[in-house]
């Protein structure tokens, strides 16, 4: 062996310490790039622990506003149906409320004036249900005449917030409706064991009501089942149909490309726009009824129909082409391969996207609010022509009432409105995992 001279020596360390200093680099590149890795997936866990807080809020928000509204409270009274004040032939005339709230002031032993201020008082502390509820037993039993009856009624929106401890007597006299002596009258008859605390089904079997107390959301899921009833019908058909055509048999040219284009830029477009186009088309030129499920079916069926064609498109063009080339390939035509075949192994996705697209049509507000149905409709529909309400728009209405009890409704509104929604999407996510084959 040779001895190493000073030069190889020298060169040696020199490629040494290059090797170091390369090696350093690599270990603090890898470093950064791990701490780069770290700060990133820390964004992401705080991105969705932020957006899980935001929702949070909001469900209890709405939560704690509306759940009230679940239960309600009953006052039952004896009533003496005074012959004086009641006709046989036309029980329904008697003024009920009055009769009960000047009996109540007796019991309680409180002197009215000349002007029967304080019986007016105590009338107001009544749903006006009351009358209605009197008048059917008199009604089915004349002979309740001259007799003492115990009647039911809602307590008013006024005294049904009292109990629920939404007013207080703490609070300043001008800052609530309910004066001292009113929510005296209140402790006592629930001291006496004449007030009673019940589920309120009221607000699931009635429609609107100008009295919050007696109003309902049938009326608005009636009238949102309807519109949904339309616009499945019109939009799944031809947008599953369109789909079909564009992606399996359209020749490829500047109509379709055009075409295309216009979809995805219709899926874009705001909401209102379509009740503008609604207005225009379906009222005005065609003279449909306005305020009806009819009309909103329509808007929202076209509103529908770019998202249900895109989802349906993009289930399409999952399906393997070795699907389509073997169906070929054992004698198939084009159609039988399509809907025999192609067709039945998208449906998964299908499904999904009109699922999805109907759920989105259940919350639109402002095209309804363009065709007129934010008007107050007290009724339940019962026909697509008929005039009806929607829960988005019952929301927009009760949240704009000046009664404060329609507050707590329209959170409770909104509930239903998110349960119903939480269930078709539920829906479309076991129909997606029920069905789907993975290639």
């Amino acid at each position: 062996m040779t001895d190493a001279t000073p030069e190889m020596i020298e060169k040696g360390m020199i490629e040494a310490a290059t090797a170091d200093t390369r090696l350093d680099r690599l270990q603090n590149g890898l470093k950064a790039r791990y701490a780069r890795e770290r700060r990133f997936r820390l964004y992401g866990v705080l991105a969705v622990a932020l957006a899980i807080g935001f929702l949070a809020l909001l469900l209890g928000r709405i939560v704690t506003q509306g759940y009230t509204a679940f239960y309600a409270h009953e006052i039952t009274l004896p009533v003496y149906m005074d012959p004086a004040r009641i006709d046989r032939a036309y029980p329904q005339g008697a003024n009920y409320q009055l009769m009960t709230a000047e009996q109540e002031l007796r019991r309680m032993g409180v002197t009215d004036d000349a002007r029967g201020t304080k019986a007016l008082a105590m009338r107001s502390l009544f749903s006006s249900e009351l009358k209605f509820r009197a008048a059917e037993r008199v009604r089915e039993n004349p002979a309740l005449i001259g007799q003492t009856v115990a009647i039911s009624a809602p307590a008013s929106d006024e005294a049904d917030l009292y109990y629920k401890g939404e007013i207080s007597k703490a609070t300043p006299a001008d800052q609530r409706r309910l004066t001292d002596e009113q929510i005296e009258w209140l402790d006592r008859m629930k001291a006496e064991g004449a007030v009673r605390t019940h589920f309120n089904t009221a607000l699931f079997t009635n429609g609107d009501s100008t009295e919050p107390e007696l109003a309902g959301v049938l009326g608005g899921v009636v009238g949102s089942a309807l519109m949904l009833l339309v616009t499945a019908l019109i939009a799944i058909p031809i947008g599953i149909g369109a789909a079909v055509y564009l992606e399996e048999f359209s020749p490829r040219n500047r109509i379709t490309d055009l075409i295309e284009v216009n979809i995805n830029n219709l899926a874009a477009v705001p909401s209102i726009v379509y009740g503008l186009l609604g207005v225009a088309l379906f009222i005005n030129w065609l003279h449909l009824p306005r305020s009806s499920p009819l009309v909103g079916g329509l808007v929202l069926g076209l509103m529908a129909l770019p998202t249900i064609i895109i989802a349906t498109r993009s289930s399409l063009k999952a399906v393997p082409p070795s699907i389509r080339e073997a169906a070929l390939a054992m004698g198939a035509s084009r159609t039988q391969t399509v809907f025999q075949h192609v067709l039945p192994l998208a449906m998964p996705g299908v499904m999904t996207g009109t699922i999805i697209s109907m759920a989105h049509a259940l919350g639109e507000t402002a095209p309804l609010l363009l065709i007129g149905m934010v008007s107050f409709v007290p009724g339940v529909p019962h026909l697509i022509n008929e005039p009806a309400g929607a829960l988005p728009s019952l929301v927009y209405i009760w949240e704009n009432a000046s009664e404060r009890a329609f507050h707590e409704r329209t959170a409770a509104a909104i509930m239903v409105l998110l349960a119903f929604m939480i269930l078709m999407n539920a829906a479309a996510i076991v129909l997606r995992r029920r069905f789907e084959r993975r290639w």
